[in-house]
């Protein structure tokens, strides 16, 4: 594979720094939970354990590693325990695990799990869809696990998802999607990530949304961005969401990803070509973008199919 030096590719000094966009970002890697939960085809443990392994060589240090979903519902993510029990933890890595209810943290708590996140709805058709619960039950349900998991200790990070746009209700509603994040934030979680779960967002819906939630005393420092490119505009409103002080971005190695239970959801933002615009725009991120490559192509071939990621296709041979 040829690495962006050989092809004598121009490695993005901007001769002007930007000082509307943050000096340093933190890619939130799902590619291990978000991105496989989706598959088909059951990847085994060995795969996955080195996949993170590869991820994190790469400088990736926030590589989200699973869920503990019921098997019954999420069959990729049935090894959860399995994986953690031998999964390498180089110093300075985080591998935060998904949790959808107190049985979902005790069985964190069990692996010996610091860093969780829930997944809540802004919707209630997909909260009924996703959780099986109303908009006001999902609070309930989360307050608790929250509660339980910030007395332990554990950092705590709220998904928000469908946060403009739902497949069953149409475009989301700004107001109502800030007061659906403040209520995370107000359970206890720390971080809010806003979830465009079907990829239909556009950079004027992610400015009205982050305007909302500074109406509702959410700063930017709270939040993180999570955009799926169905519709090709991920990165575009990744860009808007750092020029309004945003500075943790979701991304998938290889633009892994969609959602089991949204089957008009595509694939997440693929943390390669993030980096490739961040390295563009002279942002900080710490990422070795060869060897995330290299990641991703190692992934593809064990999927049996070509990454949906363009940097890869263009530095990794069409693979």
């Amino acid at each position: 594979m040829t690495s962006v030096r050989a092809l004598g590719l121009p490695q993005h000094s901007p001769a002007v720094e930007d000082v509307e966009l943050p000096a340093r970002v933190t890619i939130w890697e799902v590619g291990a939970r978000d991105g496989l939960q989706n598959e088909s085809t059951v990847i085994g443990v060995d795969v996955k354990r080195e996949f993170l392994r590869r991820l994190a060589a790469a400088g990736l240090t926030v590589l989200e590693a699973t869920s503990f979903v019921s098997p019954r519902w999420v069959p990729q993510l049935a090894d959860a325990a399995e994986l953690l029990a031998d999964l390498p933890r180089p110093p300075g890595v985080r591998h935060p695990v998904l949790v959808p209810n107190e049985r979902g943290l005790d069985r964190a708590v069990e692996a010996g799990v610091r860093d969780i996140a829930i997944f809540a709805s802004a919707t209630e058709s997909f909260a009924r869809r996703n959780l099986n619960r109303g908009m006001d039950e999902q609070y309930a349900m989360f307050e608790p696990v929250v509660r339980r998991a910030r007395e332990a200790g554990m950092r705590v990070r709220g998904y928000l998802s469908m946060c403009f746009g739902d497949p069953w209700e149409g475009p989301a509603d700004p107001a109502s999607v800030a007061a659906a994040g403040r209520r995370l934030l107000d359970l206890g979680c720390e971080e809010l990530s806003l979830g465009d779960t079907i990829g239909v967002a556009t950079p004027g819906q992610v400015q009205a949304l982050l305007r909302s939630l500074a109406a509702n005393g959410v700063s930017t420092g709270q939040i993180a961005v999570h955009f799926h490119d169905t519709y090709g505009q991920a990165l575009s409103n990744t860009y808007t969401a750092l020029r309004a002080g945003v500075s943790t971005v979701d991304s998938s190695a290889g633009g892994l990803g969609g959602c089991p239970f949204a089957k008009s959801a595509t694939g997440n933002l693929a943390t390669e070509d993030l980096v490739w615009m961040l390295d563009g725009l002279g942002i900080e991120h710490g990422v070795d973008l060869d060897a995330l490559v290299h990641t991703s192509v190692w992934m593809a071939e064990h999927l049996g199919r070509p990454s949906a990621s363009r940097v890869v296709n263009a530095l990794g041979g069409g693979a």
